[in-house]
């Protein structure tokens, strides 16, 4: 665990932000880029410019106060403090790197067990249970306002699948709570960023779950979607979040995977354990990264490739879990 810094002393002279998160952001993502954006911008009057870059911030989010002011371009800019926020290595900050590179001073907070550390400031914890657990930490909470907190919220219980999974600890649920005592609807803001699915959304589900099968005596479930199918069905990626923890709640299961097309021959590969497999180990084997628990890759070939390689790893550790 490192050691976390003093925000203050980090911003003196400071007058040109940027903020960025991983590619194809989810929920922590955005809530941890827009709670330190809103933060800033509300308590350093000094500062000229705080910018948030993400490359995309999918509708079910834009409920929260600031998701407008987020860059999906990257005009010509130079900052004196670039944030890298949830993002595991460079590489996967997409086109805003480029503001890393030309920084002053980069600052990284981050919680995947992926993370080897980069940037001039580093504050990562593999332990928490999310990165927007971690700049609640760097804050102030008499000068956080509602609409930062509600962002903040909104990241750890994505991350966390609201409070389910093994990552929440109980400083976890003392942060959320000291967040909802800020006075916002927390239950309407789950059920629009989380809970809530559009027909097509549960249609798609619906598939990935009709065409899954079981392998290695029931204990590996898969499913897999082609581009064709997305097509039919007038869907994108964005549509397809919360398959995998579906499949991985199969009664029996230890492991969930479940990948769909991206270009011919190209898959996104999506990893869920229910603790005897460790998926980060699986995904980084082939270039990806993530948590113990929940993890992903880009992969080429067939699906019938990517599973085999895939399945050939897991079902390594499963037999090491039971010797």
């Amino acid at each position: 665990m490192m050691k976390m810094f003093d925000l203050d002393q980090e911003l003196k002279g400071v007058k040109r932000i940027a903020i960025a998160g991983h590619i194809r952001p989810d929920g922590d993502c955005v809530g941890s880029c827009l709670g330190l954006g809103l933060y800033l911008r509300e308590n350093y009057p000094a500062l000229e410019a705080v910018d948030l870059y993400l490359e995309s911030v999918p509708e079910r989010f834009r409920v929260l106060e600031g998701t407008e002011t987020i860059r999906t371009s990257y005009p010509k800019e130079t900052y004196d403090v670039f944030f890298s926020l949830d993002c595991g290595d460079i590489g996967r900050l997409g086109n805003a790197a480029e503001y890393l590179h030309t920084a002053g001073k980069v600052i990284c907070v981050d919680h995947h067990i992926s993370n080897h550390g980069f940037g001039d400031v580093q504050f990562i914890e593999p332990e928490a249970s999310s990165a927007s657990e971690l700049v609640y930490l760097l804050l102030d909470d008499k000068k956080l306002s509602v609409n930062a907190a509600k962002a903040l919220y909104m990241g750890i219980a994505h991350d966390t699948g609201v409070f389910q999974y093994s990552c929440t600890s109980s400083r976890t649920m003392e942060i959320a709570g000291k967040l909802i005592d800020k006075g916002f609807d927390f239950n309407e803001l789950l059920d629009l960023t989380f809970f809530q699915k559009t027909y097509l959304q549960n249609q798609i589900l619906g598939r990935a779950l009709l065409e899954s099968m079981l392998l290695m005596d029931g204990k590996c479930i898969i499913s897999a979607l082609r581009k064709k199918d997305l097509d039919f069905y007038g869907v994108t990626g964005e549509d397809l979040e919360g398959i995998v923890s579906q499949l991985r709640n199969t009664a029996g299961v230890e492991v969930a995977i479940f990948l769909y097309e991206t270009a011919i021959q190209e898959f996104k590969v999506s990893l869920r354990s229910n603790g005897k497999v460790d998926v980060s180990r699986v995904a980084s084997y082939f270039g990806g990264g993530g948590h113990v628990r929940a993890a992903g890759c880009t992969m080429q070939g067939s699906v019938y490739d990517v599973l085999n390689n895939l399945t050939l790893h897991i079902e390594k550790q499963l037999k090491a879990a039971e010797n």
